[in-house]
């Protein structure tokens, strides 16, 4: 497992629970407005400081009575060969679970899923389907994503689905169309974009969208779900 950062108390990352958050380094995708470049790209996490597992659950250990949950992010956490090992472990201790996603790993999405090893999932949705090569640097499998969002929306487990709108990447128009394919879902989120340590440098430099504009579109999409707010 290469764990690239502990958050140690969130009452954000788990809705309803108080939890921390484990940052496993790695991901397949290279998404330009990611902010989580340290862990993703593979130069950077070589200069990166890693946490040790025996660190973690130490952590975790002391917390029991305090903590409720474990959030695993990342990067992509499904690239870990350690993850099953790591969620078993946590599972053992009486934590609650959750992973966020990326979608592109559908089958041990199904496993976790399955065998009850996660509590919740949250997956991040790129892009509208024509946009989504494009968007995570012609990485992902869109047949992969799409077999993550049907699984998902089998309501196995408490889900919810959420895009970062970043400027020059997804409009309106964009929100719309992923609205329309994820239609029927729990919940689904959208995320103002952080101009802060971006994985491409120049969208440092591009100016969020306002609150209005994004309220605008979830009034627009809140038909399409249960539950649809900005975050």
């Amino acid at each position: 497992m290469l764990i690239g950062g502990l958050q140690k108390f969130t009452f954000i990352d788990y809705p309803g629970k108080l939890a921390c958050v484990v940052f496993l380094a790695g991901c397949n995708f290279r998404c330009p407005f990611c902010y989580n470049r340290e862990i993703v790209l593979a130069q950077e996490i070589k200069k990166h400081p890693l946490i040790s597992e025996r660190e973690i659950f130490k952590f975790l250990k002391e917390r029991k009575n305090l903590l409720e949950g474990v959030v695993i992010t990342g990067g992509e956490p499904c690239l870990n060969k350690g993850l099953l090992g790591f969620i078993k472990k946590a599972k053992k201790l009486g934590y609650l679970v959750k992973i966020d996603t990326n979608g592109s790993f559908p089958e041990m999405l199904r496993y976790l899923i399955a065998q009850r090893l996660v509590d919740y999932v949250a997956m991040d949705i790129k892009a509208s389907k024509e946009k989504y090569k494009e968007i995570t640097g012609g990485r992902a499998d869109l047949r992969h994503i799409e077999r993550s969002v049907s699984l998902l929306k089998e309501n196995r487990v408490d889900y919810e689905f959420r895009s970062t709108v970043a400027p020059t990447l997804l409009d309106k128009k964009d929100v719309l169309e992923i609205a329309r394919w994820i239609s029927g879902a729990k919940r689904y989120y959208l995320q103002n974009f952080r101009p802060e340590k971006t994985l491409n440098p120049k969208f440092e430099k591009i100016k969020p969208y306002s609150q209005n504009y994004l309220l605008k579109i979830q009034k627009s999409i809140s038909p399409f779900f249960e539950i649809c707010q900005l975050r």
